[in-house]
């Protein structure tokens, strides 16, 4: 079929590395019959709602479409023939010889009684950070690898707030590179091109938690055709050597071949482009482990309730309190920095240091709901540009279910905001307007939703500017007293931010590093050293799992997946595959919650429903249905009191009325 899309829209080149890196692991991802089992049917919709004037437009648009690629066929073949082969992902030289994949031995990793010991004891820490999303985790990263002395606290779990509740992509930001191209905005375009770099670094240090995604834009005016093609050709060139895929154009036919769902009423076409998708909080606890392993000391559940000055009202460290313990005390923990990396909760630390200071934060969210599968191909994304009230809506596959969702709107700080129903509605209406008339859209449907909180900041400088103060990217900032604040941003950056924070802080501060320069563009998280799209086959053949348990125990954990296989129930015969499913209809296994407790500090039932699985963020239902066996395997595990197993279920349901967990009164 690719061979048919060529044809029709111009040629398409790819790679041999981009298909080694990218094709293979789109069909591992799961391009199915299913993708496809419409074609026919489409193709006959198509033939029978044509007339005169749809064919004459239809050729037309082939036309343009075959005239608008033969422009870029020699970019594409010099790309081609010249590209850094150096750059790809998970190259592979040998022989052409099998070799077995023996991992690497895994240690238990530190205690977290050993870490408050060392937190408490330590002289004099370079950095203190405050706040263990991707932010604050890819500053401790950044820094412990540069030979820096590093501790970092979080009062809940990584990735609790908004690193886990974003739209899972890894994006430049095309229609950011629109913006800049109309208004002539060269920082906006510095932006974007910024971003297209990281997208790629990102997508290298966490091959096995990301992957590139084809996102459609359906268009429904002949016009559109060749004014998105444009765009996303110059996101294209934008990237550079670092592009993920080629972008191209899609007939009627053919974009409902892809994405069947698709209203086809009035559809004149597509265009398709390339950005990352990810698992954001697999990946935020994977940094902060990653660093924790180099050396770093690294702790969740962990509450500052102060800072700490000298006589000269300088910061020299912080208070804080153990909020896992059932008894908590108060501790000092000392640094020669304290870098602020809390997102939305930015000013509650800024006022800790000065009461008077003014706030930066604009909060801002995004609605998401998860849909079945079967909304959505397995291999393909849609994003409208301008829904009815002007908002962006994407529409993802992602973790074997389908999210839909909107870009920002404003809203108030929350620990754990509740998506309305209004809301919901909203993003239901807008699904509806492109798949009316394939499938019976319901609320019923609707498997989970969540509010992510989106800590956009005003530049204290420009506080009196309303919302041109607004900054589009993320900010550093510098108190009186040597609080670092990094703020702002997006989870594609969040290296990029966390680098310019260590920078800062070495300079202020007089840090001594073993090396001056990052050196996270070179870093492999844990689980991606020897990764391939194939590993999962390793791991069927070894332990006899189940398939689709192997391809996610691989996707989410990398080669750490054969640690998780190990904790596993045992197969009682080659029939009866090894791994107990914590819910039926998902691939999440018991061996995956004692690997959470033992090498991933999960201390809640929370941390493991919600961000070391994503089965709260999938099927809120499901997850409340599989809560009082996790909090017993937990209280078993960590010698929970009955006290504590009545407070993890109330406190677990309270976070699952987060994820839309509606009660029955709520469905009348």
């Amino acid at each position: 079929m690719s061979s048919t899309i060529a044809l029709k829209t111009g040629v398409r080149l790819v790679s041999r590395s981009a298909f080694r890196s990218g094709a293979v692991r789109t069909l591992n991802r799961g391009i199915g019959s299913r993708s496809f089992s419409s074609t026919k049917s489409s193709r006959n919709s198509s033939n029978s709602g044509s007339n005169t004037a749809e064919n004459a437009g239809s050729n037309i648009f082939q036309l343009a479409a075959l005239t608008a690629s033969s422009v870029t066929l020699g970019a594409s073949i010099f790309y081609f023939l010249f590209a850094d082969e150096d750059s790809t992902r998970n190259e592979d030289h040998d022989d052409g010889a099998y070799k077995p994949f023996v991992p690497a031995p895994q240690s238990v990793p530190r205690s977290r009684d050993e870490i408050l010991k060392s937190l408490k004891n330590t002289e004099n820490y370079d950095i203190i950070i405050i706040g263990g999303g991707a932010t604050g985790a890819g500053v401790a990263l950044d820094a412990i690898t540069r030979g820096l002395k590093v501790a970092l606290v979080e009062r809940d779990d990584y990735a609790s707030c908004t690193s886990s509740r974003s739209t899972k992509l890894i994006h430049g930001g095309v229609r950011y590179l629109e913006k800049a191209v109309w208004h002539a905005d060269y920082e906006q375009y510095k932006l974007v091109k910024e971003a297209l770099h990281e997208r790629k670094v990102f997508l290298d240090m966490a091959p096995h938690l990301s992957f590139p995604l084809p996102i459609m834009i359906p268009l429904y005016k002949w016009w559109q055709m060749p004014y998105y093609w444009v765009g996303v050709k110059c996101y294209d060139l934008l990237a550079g050597k670092r592009n993920l895929e080629s972008s191209y154009v899609l007939t009627r036919g053919k974009a409902l071949e892809v994405f069947p769902m698709l209203n086809d009423d009035k559809l004149k076409g597509a265009v398709v482009y390339y950005d990352g998708s990810h698992n954001d909080s697999r990946t935020n606890v994977s940094v902060a482990l990653t660093a924790q392993e180099l050396g770093a000391d690294v702790i969740n559940h962990v509450e500052v309730t102060g800072l700490k000055k000298d006589a000269n009202g300088k910061l020299i460290g912080i208070e804080a309190r153990d909020l896992a313990s059932e008894t908590p005390e108060t501790f000092s923990v000392s640094g020669k920095s304290v870098v602020n990396a809390t997102g939305p909760f930015s000013d509650t630390i800024r006022k800790f240091d000065n009461q008077k200071v003014p706030e930066i934060v604009v909060p801002s969210s995004g609605i998401h709901i998860v849909l079945p599968g079967w909304y959505s191909p397995k291999n393909m994304g849609l994003l409208d540009p301008a829904t009815s009230d002007g908002r962006v809506i994407f529409f993802l596959p992602w973790q074997g279910s389908t999210i839909a969702g909107t870009t920002d709107a404003p809203c108030e700080v929350e620990r754990n905001p509740i998506p309305s129903e209004k809301d919901i509605n909203f993003v239901l209406k807008e699904v509806k307007h492109y798949i009316d008339g394939k499938i019976d859209v319901r609320r019923d449907d609707v498997q989970a939703a969540w509010s992510g909180v989106r800590p956009l900041v005003m530049d204290p400088a420009k506080m009196g500017e309303g919302t041109q103060g607004v900054v589009r990217n993320h900010l550093v900032t510098l108190s009186d007293s040597g609080l670092v604040t990094i703020a702002g941003g997006k989870w594609t950056t969040f290296r990029q931010m966390a680098q310019e924070t260590v920078d800062t802080c070495i300079e202020q501060f007089n840090l001594s590093p073993v090396t001056a320069t990052s050196q996270t563009e070179k870093v492999k998280l844990v689980g991606g050293e020897g990764w391939t799209p194939l590993r999962y086959i390793d791991l069927i053949q070894k332990y006899n799992l189940e398939p689709e348990v192997a391809q996610h125990l691989s996707e989410n954990y990398g080669t750490r997946a054969f640690t998780v296989a190990e904790l596993c129930t045992p197969s009682s015969s080659p029939n009866h595959p090894r791994g107990k499913r914590i819910v039926p209809s998902y691939p999440f296994i018991d061996g995956e919650l004692l690997y959470a407790m033992r090498y991933e500090y999960a201390t809640t039932a929370v941390d493991f429903l919600a961000r070391r699985t994503r089965l709260a963020f999938l099927n809120s239902t499901a997850a409340f249905e599989a809560l009082p066996s996790v909090i017993d395997v937990m209280a078993k595990e960590l010698n929970w009191s009955k006290t504590r197993k009545d407070q993890e279920y109330e406190q677990s349901v309270e976070f699952l009325k987060g994820m839309g967990l509606r009660q029955e009164s709520d469905k009348n």
